[in-house]
């Protein structure tokens, strides 16, 4: 049977050099001597005998067995009148006698996962989409990424809402309520968290058994394109976590595939990941290289995706990672350092702007591992966004005291800047800081009922105004008290309540204002764009910067962090007239509206290293941005 054109896919699959190998592995549709039906192929390269069983055959384990391939270790078979949704999987034979059923690892579409589910694959014809995202795709072309703003909401779609009898919004539905919900709040981009498919709720998504299918829970892969191009249609960029890290150990998926270690790593100390009861992929094996490569470039060719969020890149790049003394095996050089993940993740980036030099690639890497978004010609790993692990875990610590200790804690506002032009640092306040009785991000504010809207609203205009692009999960815009819940909506019945829907309000102009003031987002990998304007005053919990855009219009940030209004504060600042505009403490955001000047004006009096200075009154808890008016 010819049903290849060429032997290259598979010879490049073997150099780990193939990155479109859905095209050629899993299930396709084909026409054979005019019989329609689905061509399978699978790489099983122990395997005695492997069989294709479905719904087409009765789950028979040996009435179609396929055939090996040229390369002697992937196998194949055609068989017609196999038709779109019918569900499959492979019986394959180990060399000790075991039939194991295993899910096709490049199925486009899988069964739903629950309690009737036999976690099998679904025959899908993945059809071109007819797209509607060319004026989209054509912009970016001529967008700077780096100097443009970047405001992410993060997402957990099976989450985000339910219907009231519990069930998900679909895909579709969603490309309606979801898509015109972020358009209104003002963000440029949505994270979604996993959407590969996972057998498991309870893993959100992070332990994958289908690395080329979106969760058939809330719908086809048809109508997931279609959510993209509603994004798209709004204007709003797309990215996707991805898991490139780890796999669950479920029968039916790529644990021990044909029943040896394939897809996990074979050393004894770099097969589990024992703190999440795993198994690591095989990063020096060129198959999985291609494998996972393929895995990334697929959403973004089938899915025109904007970007990766690559999830636990530290758990790839140590070798001691959650592990003991003993427990792990040095690299040659005597290192704790994964050569052979160091390496794919420089390929993985390497491929992924080769083929979309406009992508977003963001490393989620909690350590200082060095030159982590510098390009690969000059030593780095290639990502071009990195999350800021050191800030988010200094400020939430910061914010979560007791402004009447804050004092002793100052650094941790000041002392991110030490490294802030480092990397190309997105700003997380993600899901993973409002679980396990962390608290959501409104209940990690000190103080009673008002003090801690007051503290979220400043501690947000903060955010807003530092270096770094930002990303912040959903149910902090409305001030959700209750940790998020996988099983459960947020509570947007908040918002029938004044607070909430006045922080929600406060939220959506902060980021109209971010996304209308290049001088909040066009440098934000330079001094060049920030100075500090009070950085040491420890004893009143204050802080106050510059943020200046490429043609030097500049935006002056003040916060009052602590407990106490402060009266007639001198602050040294370029002399002229400062219009506010933003104000967190307003009363249509829920503030107490004591903070009412629209204008000051500077007196030449010496502060703070300036020749002249602003004085004002500033309420506890309070983020206030100034500009300085031009005819000055």
């Amino acid at each position: 049977m010819d049903v290849l054109k060429t032997n290259l896919p598979l010879h490049l699959f073997h150099q780990g050099e193939n990155f479109r190998l859905y095209e050629t592995y899993g299930a396709h549709p084909l026409t054979q001597n005019g019989v329609c039906g689905y061509v399978f192929r699978v790489w099983a390269p122990r395997a005695v005998k492997v069989c294709v069983m479905g719904e087409f055959n009765d789950w028979s384990e040996s009435s179609h067995p396929m055939q090996k391939m040229i390369d002697g270790q992937s196998w194949e078979l055609f068989i017609p009148h196999a038709k779109q949704y019918d569900a499959y999987k492979y019986a394959i034979t180990t060399q000790d006698g075991r039939v194991l059923h295993k899910a096709d690892p490049l199925a486009f579409h899988a069964e739903t996962p629950g309690t009737s589910s036999s976690n099998a694959s679904k025959l899908y014809d993945l059809k071109p989409h007819k797209w509607h995202d060319e004026a989209y795709r054509k912009k970016l072309q001529h967008t700077n990424i780096y100097a443009s703003p970047m405001n992410v909401y993060e997402v957990n779609l099976l989450s985000w809402k339910r219907k009231k009898n519990g069930e998900y919004y679909t895909y579709r539905e969603l490309a309606v309520e979801l898509v015109k919900y972020v358009s209104d709040m003002g963000y440029t981009h949505v994270e979604l968290m996993p959407l590969t498919e996972h057998p498991f709720d309870g893993s959100w998504g992070y332990q994958v058994s289908g690395y080329f299918a979106v969760t058939s829970r809330l719908g086809t892969p048809a109508d997931f394109m279609h959510l993209v191009d509603a994004f798209h249609a709004a204007g709003i960029g797309v990215i996707l976590d991805w898991v490139p890290a780890h796999f669950p150990k479920d029968s039916f998926g790529l644990y021990e595939f044909d029943g040896e270690p394939l897809y996990e790593a074979s050393q004894w100390d770099r097969m589990e990941n024992k703190g999440w009861g795993t198994r690591r992929f095989d990063y020096g094996r060129a198959e999985i290289l291609s494998f996972l490569i393929s895995s990334a470039i697929f959403f973004f060719d089938k899915f025109h995706v904007d970007g990766l969020r690559v999830d636990a890149v530290a758990s790839m790049l140590y070798l001691d990672y959650d592990k003991e003394p003993g427990e792990w095996v040095p690299n040659i050089y005597g290192e704790n350092k994964n050569l052979e993940a160091l390496a794919f993740l420089r390929r993985l980036n390497e491929a992924v702007f080769a083929a979309f030099p406009h992508a977003l690639m963001i490393a989620e890497e909690s350590t200082a591992w060095p030159m982590i978004t510098k390009p690969t010609n000059v030593g780095g790993v290639g990502f071009n966004f990195k999350w800021n692990m050191g800030w988010m875990n200094d400020v939430l610590s910061y914010v979560k005291t007791d402004p009447l200790f804050r004092r002793y804690t100052h650094g941790k506002l000041t002392f991110p800047l030490m490294y802030a032009f480092s990397e190309n640092y997105v700003l997380p306040i993600s899901h993973d800081e409002v679980v396990h009785g962390k608290c959501s991000l409104i209940n990690k504010m000190p103080g009673d009922y008002e003090e801690k809207f007051a503290g979220i609203r400043s501690f947000l205009g903060y955010m807003m105004a530092h270096p770094g692009k930002k990303l912040n999960f959903m149910g902090t815009e409305i001030g959700q008290f209750k940790e998020w819940n996988y099983k459960e909506g947020i509570e947007f019945f908040l918002k029938d309540y004044p607070k909430h829907l006045r922080l929600s309000k406060m939220v959506k102009t902060l980021n109209d204002i971010y996304k209308t003031t290049p001088a909040l987002f066009e440098i934000d990998d330079s001094w060049e764009g920030f100075e500090w304007l009070a950085a040491d005053d420890a004893d009143r919990n204050f802080i106050a910067f510059k943020r200046r855009d490429k043609h030097g219009a500049e935006v002056a940030v003040l916060v009052n962090f602590s407990g106490e209004d402060y009266k007639d504060y001198t602050l040294g600042i370029d002399k002229g007239r400062y219009r506010v505009i933003f104000n967190s403490d307003m009363i249509r955001y829920g503030g107490s509206g004591a903070f009412r000047k629209r204008v000051l004006k500077t007196k030449k009096v010496y502060s703070h290293g300036k020749e002249n200075s602003i004085k004002f009154d500033l309420p506890k808890l309070t983020c206030i941005y100034l500009i300085k008016e031009k005819n000055d």
